[in-house]
This record gives C-alpha cells, structure tokens and sequence, in this order.
C-alpha cells in the first residue's frame, strides 16, 4: 500500500513538472491597456488573439464556469481577483432533457476576454474534463494570467469601468479609433434566440419568457414550478406574446445598456395595460422601469459577484445575492413613474427591486437563480407563481 502511495506522488509530481515545463516553453507576453493608459504585462492563455472591450471586475471566489457563459457579460473583459483561477478545472457539456446545459449558463462563453493572476493548468475536480486554458481556446477566447488584479480593481473602483484592450504584440494602440464602446450596440439581439422555443409544453399555466440573454437557470426555475416556458426572441412585438396565451411574463437578464431594447420596452408598456402578472429579472427590471417612465444610469463600476446585500424596504430583512450588472434604476425618477422601491443594495443604496402598488408587476437588480452563488433570494420564483397561479384562478 506504501509503495503504491509514494508511487502514485511520483507521476503527480512528474505530471506537475511537465506541466510547469510545457507551461515556461509556451508562455506568449502579451498586455492589457486600459483606456486612461495605465499597462499591465502578463502572459496569454487560451486563445492567442488580440481582443478589446469593457473592463469590469467580479470578486467572486468560484463559479467561473457559470459567470464566462452568463450572457450579461456579453462585450466585456472579466477580471476575477481571486488570486487563482482554473484549479477545479471545467465540467462537461452535457445538456438535460430540456437541451439546456447542465453545468454553463449557455451554449458558450460569452465574455471577450479574461484576466486572472494565476491560473491553474492541473485542475482536480471529479467532474472536470478539461482545463479552463483548454476550454478558452477552444472558443477562441483570450486570456492573461500573471496581472495584479487586485490593483485593476482599485483602479476600476476609482476611475469606473473603462474600455481596454489585450494585446499579443506590442504595438501601441489609438483608442479613440480602435475601441468602440460595446454598449453602443446591439449586445441583446447578439444572445438572445432567433424563435421562440418551449419548455415543458401541455402543462395547465404556460408562462412567456422574454430573452434578453437569458441564463439557463432561470428556464430552469420557471420548469420546476410547474410552467410551460415559452422563450421568445427580445424583439417579438405583445400581439405574438399574447398568442401564447400566457398567466404570466419573464422578462430576462441580458448585457449592454436597457435603453437600446426600444422594442421590448413597448412590449412591456402593452402587457402592463394587460394587467399581465410580470416579473423582470436584472435587466428585465430595468425595462420594466423604462416602460413606464422611469429612467436607468450607467453605474460607475457596477456590481459583480456573489455577495451583494440587498434589503427588503418593507421588512427590514437583508439578502445576500449574485449580481451582474453596469446600469441601474434612477432612484430620483420612482415616484413620478408611479413605482416603489421594493429592496435597496445595502452598500450603496441604490435601487435592487421595484413594484407598483397596484398593477401585477415586480422586478428584482439581481439574480434570484443565483447559479453559482447563495439561494437566499430563490423565494422571487415562489413569489411569483403564487402571483400567476391566483391571476389565473380569477
């Protein structure tokens, strides 16, 4: 049993050394320049491409599998400061009755780029099949490894997001010419599907799911509580919406400024004069308020992770949630909307929910299916079934 032991301590340690060695010969500079000027060298992984886009920061601790495939980072470059990234390496692809991925949040990675202090190319994890170098480069997205990430998030808490590029050459970069602002564009009619697609279909209450980039685990929450999900394209107009004879209306998280969603804004002020039970879910929320009045912001660096508090204004209760988003709901604009604050973020104060106080619709800033992250706020699905099942028995 001994020798067993040590020899099985000697192909780790010769596995480890050839890794190192293989990792020493294949190390490519390459460097990350934000957009005031301020560089970082560092060494490419996965893809060896030069990338740009907005850099944001997430101080989450694990789930990295889930937040590359979240589509609200679509256009971004994710910098994760924990300081070592990869070493439970990448679940399969395998997809569960209802085709949806078991273990990502969509069919691929959906961030421009990533920035890590370290990663790990050993990974150990019983349900890892590959590293997360090799699943990068097999998408075909860049990453650095080797910045100081902790200072890109001092940097970003001070200055907000900017717009960065990762370079694999050294040559110098003009930004006002080469980096366009992704939020100036279309990044929700990038992720969201083409036709409507359905779930779970003959059930008794069928709820329509407007995807703006949504995350598999929403679809999923919706599933087991007994719906018929019917997810449909963020442009389909209320006349197609109400062909479906939904109880109830998902409007999804998804990337980029809500503003630019002009059609799937008039969707939501149609279904609001419908008296149709609705639930916003991040973005989702931030067309809600949009759709009747309200007005959104850029945040300066937005909130990111799995610790954000968030305080029911009636209860006094404090949440701890997942979140993923660069704009919020203008407190100043609530009141002449007709609206109510439903949570504030404990931090900052700024607007985490919103209801009206008499018409059947309610958004939330974060991501009740948090995935990864706690599940403190999972209630919001509970919350709202109990609202389309009592609309459906009236």
């Amino acid at each position: 049993m001994e020798d067993r032991l040590t020899k099985e301590r000697q192909n780790l340690t010769a596995v480890k050394e050839n890794v190192l060695t293989r990792d020493l010969l294949n190390r490519k500079p390459c460097s990350l320049i934000l957009q005031d000027g301020t560089r970082f060298n560092g060494y490419s992984f996965g893809a060896n491409l030069s990338i740009s886009g907005e850099v944001v920061f997430s101080t989450s601790m694990v789930g990295y599998p889930e937040a590359l495939t979240d589509p609200s980072y679509r256009g971004q470059i994710l910098c994760l400061t924990y300081p070592l990234i990869g070493n439970y390496g990448v679940p399969s692809r395998d997809v569960d009755p209802e085709g949806l991925s078991v273990s990502f949040e969509s069919q691929q990675i959906q961030v421009r780029g990533l920035i890590v202090h370290e990663v790990c190319n050993t990974p150990s994890h019983w349900q890892s099949t590959s590293s997360l170098d090799e699943w990068l480069r097999d998408e075909r997205i860049t990453g650095i490894y080797g910045v100081d990430t902790r200072r890109l998030a001092r940097i970003l808490r001070e200055k907000g997001v900017m717009l960065g590029t990762i370079k694999t050459s050294d040559i110098e970069l003009d930004f006002d010419v080469a980096i366009e602002d992704p939020n100036k564009f279309d990044l929700v009619g990038e992720v969201s599907v083409e036709r409507p697609i359905t779930y779970q279909d003959g059930r008794a209450k069928r709820v329509v799911l407007i995807d703006c980039g949504v995350k598999n685990s929403i679809i999923k929450n919706l599933v087991s509580r007994n719906f018929t999900v019917v997810r449909v394209p963020y442009n389909t107009g209320v006349d197609e919406v109400m062909t479906f004879d939904p109880c109830g209306v998902v409007v999804s998280n998804g990337p980029g400024d809500p503003t630019k969603c002009s059609i799937t804004i008039e969707t939501i002020r149609k279904l609001i004069e419908y008296q149709m039970p609705m639930l916003g879910i991040c973005l989702g929320n931030q067309l809600i308020a949009l759709a009747e009045g309200a007005e959104t912001y850029k945040m300066k660096y937005g909130h990111r992770s799995q610790n954000q508090p968030v305080i029911d204004v009636e209860t006094g209760r404090c949440y701890i949630t997942t979140q993923n988003h660069g704009y919020a709901v203008d407190k100043s604009r609530l009141e002449q909307a007709g609206l109510i604050a439903w949570f504030l973020n404990a931090n900052d104060k700024s607007i985490e929910g919103i209801k009206h106080p008499t018409k059947p619709y309610w958004g939330v800033q974060w991501h009740p299916e948090a995935s990864p992250g706690p599940t403190d706020t999972e209630f919001i699905f509970d919350f709202f079934a109990s609202k389309v099942n009592k609309a459906a028995a009236t």
